[in-house]
């Protein structure tokens, strides 16, 4: 492991990280099966996924769903073991991270990039909930590290690597695209990767790539191409175009994604490498390909319309190679910065595990708000539960996807069928790819609606359709979850047509100007 620099000093420094990684890991899991919270509805979703195998699912290929099939299948269905996949492959990240530090630089650096890596502020709630990205970093250090293997001496063992880790990144997250375009462009700009790749280990690492992605491919043309339209949806490129409030937005969220400090000096020395300034920056050329790809696209996605924060995040694995590099590089005060932003972080991460883990602080700080995804939803199943049973009902309908999964991973005693009513001429999501109300249903429905605003268009599609009441769920502090009840029968969806979707946009435009 420490073969490439021998010292005692870096032995010592690896056996620190080797001790690093390990305890905060250890500590993570301990954590998870002591204070964690409920599901996120997406992590709800992606365990209904894990309970069938496919190649890919409605927004995302299938690594997530796999990996969660995995965990609960060797280890118990629980809460816990749908997440503890989090922490182990972030672990594997920094433990990449660590040996391609200790690769292009020293066993040192390696120590302080996992050391940094462990410690963002977005690993620190990474390692706490399972998602899409998770998997996708790993495999995306594991790709880099193969390639930074590949630019030092020529290895078919790193060829290989290489193809599989790109593989398993696009089958984790479609982002790994990225990946590939900063692949290229090293190609371009960068002797030793043009000299590793241009040449039959290159060609082994692409066709590896492409046998293992190619079953995802083949269930997407099979599927009308679902994960694509899903993707050109979330773009919302048909609404208002260039937001500065979007970008600003996105920016500042990326403070809190990488860390202020770090954030900064990121964009300090990425500044300094587009001027041709790397004498103290070795390898910066060759890491800010890997870096500005996903920034510089979802930059541009937030400005032109909408982009959450956390779609860069493929941007980071390589940034904190080389902030962590150009930070222990230098004048005293970058190490202050260094220090000082580990610490800050450390503290944050503590302060956000605290304020999952305790209903009575998150009421006492005023941050109820950032919990209420997370809170009382066996409470609201039970509630649910007893609302079926009131009545011979012949399903429970829903019109919030994130509410539907939720009751499908926490209504166990709930015998009633689930279904989704469709909004639009088609599904757009999987919730309404799976369990969409039939066209035509006759019996006596409850529906549960999440969402006020679609109650008129709703009823529209029943013959009969009628108020029930209200299921109001407390959550932390005064924050509530608030549904509106209905008994309806008879459904007969009416065509989503263009007269229809003109109509009610219309309808829309005179509700806003009231």
């Amino acid at each position: 492991m420490f073969a490439h620099d021998a010292s005692q000093a870096s032995i010592r420094w690896g056996h620190a990280a080797l001790f690093l990684i390990l305890a905060v890991t250890v500590i993570r899991i301990i954590g998870l099966g002591l204070a964690a919270p409920e599901l996120y509805p997406d992590e709800s979703q992606y365990w209904v996924w894990s309970r069938s195998f496919d190649w890919g699912y409605f927004s995302k290929p299938p690594m997530i769903a796999w990996v969660i099939a995995l965990s609960t299948g060797l280890f118990g269905d629980s809460d816990f073991t749908v997440r503890l996949p989090a922490p182990l492959f972030h672990a594997g990240t920094a433990s990449l991270l660590f040996l391609s530090a200790q690769r292009l630089w020293d066993t040192r650096t390696g120590f302080y990039t996992a050391l940094v890596y462990l410690t963002l502020p977005s690993i620190w709630v990474a390692s706490a909930a399972i998602s899409t990205d998770t998997p996708m970093m790993l495999f995306w250090s594991m790709g880099l590290y193969a390639l930074i293997r590949l630019r030092e001496a020529p290895s078919w063992t790193f060829a290989a690597l290489l193809g599989a880790a790109i593989g398993f990144g696009f089958m984790s997250k479609y982002a790994m695209i990225y990946f590939v375009i900063g692949t290229g462009l090293a190609i371009l700009l960068d002797k030793p990767t043009r000299k590793a790749l241009l040449g039959l280990q290159g060609a082994l690492a692409g066709i590896i790539g492409l046998i293992i992605i190619s079953p995802n491919l083949m269930w997407n043309a099979a599927n009308d191409f679902a994960t694509v339209s899903h993707t050109a949806a979330n773009a919302n490129w048909g609404g208002d175009l260039f937001q500065f409030d979007e970008l600003a937005d996105f920016l500042a969220g990326q403070m809190l994604v990488f860390g202020p400090a770090t954030f900064i000096a990121l964009v300090i020395v990425l500044y300094r490498t587009l001027r041709q300034r790397e004498a103290d920056t070795p390898h910066a050329l060759f890491l800010a390909v890997y870096i500005l790809p996903p920034l510089l696209t979802v930059s541009a996605q937030s400005f032109i319309s909408r982009a959450h924060a956390n779609w860069a995040a493929a941007s980071y694995v390589a940034a904190t190679l080389l902030v962590t590099f150009f930070l222990l590089q230098g004048t005293r005060f970058r190490r202050y910065v260094l220090f000082g932003s580990i610490g800050f972080h450390v503290a944050l991460g503590l302060f956000t595990a605290a304020l999952a883990a305790s209903p009575a602080l998150t009421e006492a700080t005023g941050m109820s708000n950032s919990t209420k995804r997370i809170r009382a939803w066996e409470d609201t199943a039970d509630a649910v539960t007893a609302l079926a049973m009131e009545r011979p009902y012949a399903a429970i309908v829903f019109d919030n996807r994130n509410i539907f999964h939720q009751m499908q991973r926490y209504a166990d005693d709930l015998d009633r069928p689930l279904a989704m009513w469709l909004r639009y001429s088609g599904p757009v999501n999987h919730a309404e790819q799976g369990w969409p109300l039939a066209e035509s249903f006759d019996g006596e429905i409850l529906i549960i609606s999440e969402r006020p605003r679609e109650v008129a268009r709703m009823r529209e599609d029943f013959e009969h359709f009628e108020a029930a009441g209200e299921l109001v769920i407390p959550l932390d502090g005064d924050k509530t979850r608030d549904f509106t009840l209905w008994r309806a029968s008879g459904h007969d969806r009416v065509e989503r047509d263009e007269d229809y979707e003109n109509r009610w946009t219309a309808i829309d435009r005179v509700r806003d100007d009231l």
